[in-house]
């Protein structure tokens, strides 16, 4: 038996970001990210309980792509790569 055997296993559950932690981080407003997700371009992870947009981890790779291929693309051409890649993520019901 390994010592960590007796002890309790915890789920911890996954950071979640409101809009407003994610334009602390990133050069992006508010707007911006409201845009982004209206847009299918970022997806909202969950919602809490007052009905404002909650964001996972993955939403920071998400733009920093997004931000790289603003340089030589449109939001039309980034929606049509990011749709042809994985799916970001499954939301939560």
């Amino acid at each position: 038996m390994r010592p960590t055997d007796n002890y309790a296993k915890f789920v911890v559950p996954a950071k979640l970001y409101r809009i407003g932690e994610i334009v602390r981080y990133t050069p992006f407003t508010r707007q911006t990210i409201h845009n982004y997700t209206t847009m299918g371009l970022i997806q909202e992870s969950d919602w809490t309980e007052g009905g404002h947009r909650l964001y996972d981890e993955a939403v920071f790779d998400r733009l920093a792509k997004i931000l790289e291929l603003r340089k030589t693309k449109t939001l039309s051409e980034i929606k049509l790569i990011l749709d042809h890649e994985e799916p970001e993520h499954v939301v939560a019901s």
